[in-house]
C-alpha cells in the first residue's frame, strides 16, 4: 500500500512539479493576456464581462486536472462567442448558461464514443493551413488597436516588440524571465509614471467584484427549452472539440510530447459543465494563449492551473493595477504570438507541394480568414482533401486483359482498390462486344471496399451475359470475399438485366 502511494506521488510530481518556476511565471503572463480577451469576447457575445472572465477561470482550473494535454490553455474564445450571439440576443444569459452545460454533456458523449481518433483523417496540409489562418486571425484581431490608435499607441507597441525580440539577444539574459512579462511590466511603468494617455485594460470593461457562485440556470427545464438551446450547444460542442484537439496536436509538435486526445475531449466536456453552473460561457482551448504559455516556459499542468488562479487573483485583488496595463503591451505580445505561430516554412515550400496539397492549404487559410471561423476552414480543407483523394483513387484499380492459349476465353485480371469512385472506370475497362464465348474475371488480386464495388461486378457480369457469354468470377479472399459472397447477385440466379440490382 505504501509503495502504491509513493508511486502515485512520484507520478504526480513528474506531471505537476517538474517545472514549477517556469509554469508559475508562464501562468502570470497567460493570465494577464486572458483578461482583455475574455472581456472582449464577452462583449462580442452580448453579455457582461464577468461571464467571460469567470469562464476563463473555471475552464483553466478544471482542465488543468481533467484535460489530456499538459500546458494547454482553455478559456473563453472568439469562435465560441460568435456562435452564442443569436441565442443571447433572443433569449438572454440564462439560456446561454444552459447551452454551456449542454455543450459539455455533448462533448462527454463524443469523448465516450472515442471520436477523437478521427483526428487522423485531418491531413497535414489542413493542419498547417489551420495554424497559418489562426496566426493571421490573431494578428488581424490586433489591427483595430493600431488603426484606431494614435502615435502613443504605435510607439508603445513598437517599444514592446523591441523588448520582446531584443531581450533574448542580450548575452546572458536569463531564460527563466519571459520577455512578454518584462514587456508588460515595463510598458505599464512607463505609461503610469509618464502619464501617457493611451487605451488601458480597464477601458475594456469592469472587473468582477466577487467569486463566481454555483447556480442553476433560471429557465424552464422542458422540451421547448431543449429545442432552443440544442442547435447552439451542438455547434459549440463541435467547434470547441475541433479547436481543442487541433490545438493539442500543435502543442504536441511544439513540445515533442504526446497527449491523450480522448481525455482532452472528456476534460473539455467536464470543464464546460462546471463553467455553465458557475456563470460562465462555453469555452475551449486557445492556441494563442497556449503558445504564449509554452513560449513563456509553461510545460506542465501547473501552468494551466496557475493561469486560472492568477487570473482570479488579478481581477479580484489587483484589479486596480491590472486596469492600468496599457493595451499596447498586450497587442505587442499577441503580434509576437502571431508571428511565432505562423509556419513560415510553408511559404517557401508551397511551390514544391503537389498541386492538390497546395490548393488545400490555401483554401483552408482563405476560408478561415474570410469567415473568421476555424471550424469552417478545417471543414473546407478536409472536404477538398477527400475529393482529391477520391479522384486519385479512381486510378487505383487496373484491369488487364489476356486471351487464353486456346483462344476461347478472355481473361480479365483486376488489381487494386475497387469502391464507389472507381466503379465507372472499372465497368468501362471491359470489351462487351468481343466475339468470344467465355469470359473469366479474376478478382483475387483486388480489394472490394463497399457495396458499390459488388454492384459494379454484377453489372459487368450482366452485360456479358446479355451478349451471350459465359462468365466465371474468381472471388477475392478475406473480407473482400466475404463482402462479395454476401452482396453479389450474379452467382445467385438473380436478374442482372438493366433494371436489376
Amino acid at each position: 500500500m505504501q509503495q502504491t502511494i509513493q508511486d502515485f506521488l512520484s507520478r504526480q510530481r513528474k506531471v505537476w512539479f517538474f517545472n514549477v518556476r517556469g509554469d508559475l511565471i508562464a501562468g502570470i503572463v497567460v493570465a494577464l493576456a486572458l483578461i482583455p480577451e475574455a472581456i472582449a469576447f464577452s462583449i462580442i457575445a452580448g453579455v457582461d464581462p464577468s461571464v467571460g472572465l469567470y469562464a476563463s477561470f473555471t475552464m483553466a482550473v478544471v482542465i488543468a486536472f481533467a484535460g489530456g494535454r499538459p500546458g494547454m490553455i482553455s478559456a473563453a474564445t472568439g469562435a465560441m462567442a460568435l456562435l452564442t450571439v443569436t441565442l443571447v440576443a433572443e433569449h438572454g444569459l440564462q439560456y446561454l448558461l444552459a447551452a454551456t452545460i449542454l455543450t459539455g454533456i455533448i462533448q462527454l458523449l463524443f469523448a465516450w464514443a472515442k471520436l477523437a481518433r478521427y483526428m487522423m483523417f485531418i491531413p497535414r496540409t489542413v493542419l498547417v493551413g489551420f495554424v497559418n489562418a489562426l496566426a493571421i486571425l490573431i494578428f488581424l484581431s490586433q489591427v483595430p488597436y493600431l488603426v484606431d490608435g494614435d502615435t502613443t499607441m504605435w510607439a508603445l507597441v513598437a517599444a514592446g516588440l523591441i523588448i520582446l525580440y531584443g531581450l533574448p539577444l542580450i548575452p546572458g539574459y536569463p531564460k527563466l524571465l519571459p520577455p512578454p512579462l518584462v514587456a508588460i511590466i515595463a510598458l505599464t511603468i512607463v505609461v503610469y509614471f509618464m502619464g501617457l494617455p493611451t487605451l488601458e485594460v480597464g477601458d475594456m470593461g469592469e472587473m468582477p467584484s466577487g467569486l463566481p457562485v454555483f447556480l442553476f440556470p433560471d429557465i424552464p427545464w422542458n422540451l421547448e427549452t431543449l429545442q432552443i438551446i440544442f442547435p447552439t450547444a451542438f455547434a459549440l460542442a463541435i467547434v470547441g472539440l475541433l479547436e481543442s484537439l487541433l490545438t493539442a496536436s500543435i502543442i504536441d509538435d511544439l513540445t515533442d510530447t504526446p497527449s491523450g486526445k480522448n481525455r482532452e475531449a472528456q476534460g473539455q466536456g467536464v470543464a464546460n459543465i462546471v463553467t455553465g453552473f458557475f456563470g460562465g460561457m462555453a469555452s475551449c482551448a486557445m492556441i494563442g494563449q497556449s503558445v504564449i504559455n509554452i513560449k513563456s516556459g509553461g510545460l506542465g499542468r501547473l501552468s494551466t492551473l496557475a493561469a486560472g488562479l492568477f487570473l482570479l487573483f488579478f481581477i479580484l485583488v489587483l484589479a486596480d493595477l491590472v486596469s492600468i496595463i496599457p493595451m499596447a503591451a498586450l497587442v505587442a505580445v499577441m503580434i509576437m504570438v502571431s508571428i511565432a505561430t505562423f509556419d513560415w516554412g510553408s511559404l517557401t515550400t508551397l511551390h514544391k507541394l503537389p498541386r492538390t496539397d497546395a490548393v488545400v492549404l490555401v483554401v483552408t487559410v482563405a476560408v478561415t480568414v474570410i469567415t473568421h471561423d476555424l471550424s469552417m476552414g478545417v471543414f473546407a480543407g478536409v472536404l477538398l482533401s477527400a475529393i482529391f483523394f477520391a479522384r486519385k483513387m479512381v486510378k487505383a484499380v487496373e484491369v488487364k486483359s489476356d486471351l487464353s492459349e486456346d483462344g476461347k476465353t478472355r481473361i480479365y485480371t483486376v488489381r487494386g482498390q475497387l469502391f464507389f469512385v472507381a466503379v465507372d472506370k472499372f465497368i468501362d475497362s471491359f470489351d462487351y462486344r468481343e466475339r468470344i464465348h467465355n469470359v473469366e474475371i479474376d478478382l483475387t488480386r483486388a480489394s472490394l471496399w463497399d457495396s458499390s464495388a459488388v454492384a459494379a461486378i454484377d453489372k459487368v457480369v450482366g452485360k456479358f451475359r446479355r451478349n451471350g457469354m459465359e462468365v466465371e468470377v474468381k472471388t477475392p479472399r478475406g473480407e473482400s470475399g466475404e463482402l462479395h459472397d454476401k452482396l453479389a447477385l450474379h452467382d445467385k440466379g438473380a436478374d442482372l438485366g438493366p433494371g436489376g440490382h
